[in-house]
């Protein structure tokens, strides 16, 4: 494991500024390259800019921190893609090939990351299967489901190792969301903790799957680490937390917060979220690589709560000294 170094692409975003402290804190920060179009956000460490749409610039950085290990997370997410479908294609689909090339040429491993978003509205709505005709109806689901089949491809052409999984709605403490249609039951949480109501984009009983940031790491992590014969799906792994729709969740929150207030105003990603699954079978996940969700609703919101309350509490009082 001591040889094994890493690089991120993505690294500012909701997922890969905790991936990125995680891999730190496991192999050390000089094993671990964060890179990102923009600034980083990560001030310790190894950071490069980098352009996931400059194939040679990848290349170079691979060869010069002699990387074995690639988390491609660079990509525009659900809500923002819908404003911009072209460009979420060029993104999602040429940064991967080009993450893909320089794999197949540097023998990399590389992780996939995959979204609920392949299923769309004539997909098995709860328990959603492994194995299961997808109908994206999002740029970015469509994105997901050639990303998915591309990494069979150049697993079985090329012998590139491509691991992937499907990743519900991430909830996270530790980094802001970067428009997705699940982002409500994070910023739901921030306007708790600030004792603001909250009005969510969604119909108070839309049932989403979602996950919280530490089980989505272990899952990422875990994949990462499995033998390669224990991988039996080449394209994405369904991966389940747990499921529940805004009226659930903000009613847990009153729990610990009884004065809180939601109301609600759909916009437009109530139509993506209604073509989305409502629950997953992440059965082939368990079996292949022992996966299991540690969090449900109630310990992720009292961990939620809890932890955005002493950032706050933090961020108060360092502008008081200011």
């Amino acid at each position: 494991m001591s040889k094994e170094r890493f690089l991120v692409t993505g690294a500012n975003g909701q997922i890969g500024t905790v991936l990125v402290t995680t891999l730190q804190q496991r192999f050390g920060h000089d094993q671990v390259l964060a890179t990102d179009i923009k600034a980083p956000i990560i001030k310790e460490g190894l950071f490069e800019p980098l352009d996931v749409l400059n194939k040679k610039q990848i290349g170079d950085m691979v060869r010069k921190y002699k990387i074995t290990h690639l988390f491609h997370l660079a990509a525009i997410l659900s809500a923002s893609g819908e404003q911009n479908p072209k460009l979420a294609w060029e993104v999602n689909m040429n940064g991967f090939f080009n993450v893909l090339d320089v794999a197949r040429e540097l023998d990399l491993r590389v992780f996939f990351p995959s979204s609920i978003a392949v299923f769309g509205s004539k997909s098995q709505k709860k328990e959603t299967p492994q194995h299961l005709s997808t109908y994206p109806e999002t740029v970015y689901g469509i994105s997901k489901v050639a990303g998915e089949y591309w990494s069979l491809y150049y697993h079985q052409k090329f012998g590139v190792d491509v691991r992937s999984v499907r990743y519900p709605g991430i909830i996270s403490y530790q980094s802001l969301p970067g428009g997705g249609t699940t982002d409500y039951a994070v910023d739901i949480f921030h306007s708790a903790v600030k004792g603001e109501a909250y009005t969510c984009f969604l119909k108070e009983n839309t049932r989403l799957p979602m996950m919280y940031m530490p089980d989505a790491i272990r899952a990422t992590l875990a994949v990462m680490d499995a033998p390669s014969d224990a991988i039996s799906v080449r394209t994405s792994y369904n991966l389940g937390g747990m499921n529940f729709t805004p009226l659930e969740l903000a009613e847990e929150i009153q729990k610990q917060m009884p004065g809180f207030s939601i109301s609600y105003q759909p916009d437009f990603r109530q139509e993506i979220a209604d073509t989305w699954t409502e629950s997953i079978d992440d059965s082939q996940a368990q079996l292949d690589w022992n996966w299991k969700a540690e969090y449900d609703i109630s310990s992720m919101t009292k961990d939620m709560l809890k932890n955005l309350s002493e950032q706050y509490e933090r961020s108060n009082k360092s502008a008081e000294m200011g």
